[in-house]
């Protein structure tokens, strides 16, 4: 500590700053991988919209807390040989600060997008266009098969037609019923 004793005060306070927060910034990531505390201090919506809890007071938590000393502290450091404006460098390390919050907020925004919920419902899939994989006999003569892209990725679902002909392979289709399962489809 010796060394930061001889440092501009200015430049010492973002150390004492930094260094300790670095620490904590630490345990606390090892401890949300090791599963030592919760997701922490957000809320998620069911649609995976991150929000801030319901007071302003959620948005100032320990997390958020430490993300901005960490890019006050560091962002300090990082930019006192280059501004020689005390002021200047001070409002540009809380801007660095604010910045880190924004960062993480982002990032967990990211996140809970990828925890959705991507289970299928055959309901999904009702005024959406598909293509025949399997010849669907006409008149509700038999089922056949095709491929729906719903919610991101390409299902091979049973369909049946009311059409006075039958659809063949490759054949555009568009869902215009759901009964027990099953697409009624149309040509399109």
């Amino acid at each position: 500590m010796e060394i930061l004793q001889n440092l501009d005060p200015l430049l010492r306070t973002f150390w004492y700053i930094a260094i300790p927060v670095s620490l904590f910034f630490i345990i606390q990531t090892i401890m949300t991988f090791v599963g030592g505390s919760d997701a922490g201090d957000i809320s998620a919506d069911v649609d995976g919209d991150v929000g801030f809890g319901d007071s302003l007071g959620d948005l100032f938590s320990l997390r958020s807390l430490v993300n901005f000393l960490l890019g006050f502290g560091w962002g300090g450091i990082a930019l006192f040989p280059l501004i020689p404006s005390k002021p200047v460098l001070i409002t540009v390390a809380v801007l660095v600060g604010l910045g880190f919050v924004v960062i993480f907020f982002l990032i967990l925004r990211q996140l809970f997008k990828l925890a959705k919920d991507g289970s299928f419902k055959t309901e999904d899939a009702m005024n959406k266009t598909a293509e025949v994989y399997m010849t669907i006999p006409a008149n509700r003569n038999g089922k056949g098969r095709v491929l729906i892209s719903v919610g991101g990725s390409v299902r091979e679902l049973d369909a049946m037609t009311d059409g006075a002909e039958s659809l063949h392979n490759t054949t555009a289709v568009k869902v215009v019923k759901i009964e027990n399962n099953i697409l009624i489809v149309e040509k399109i």
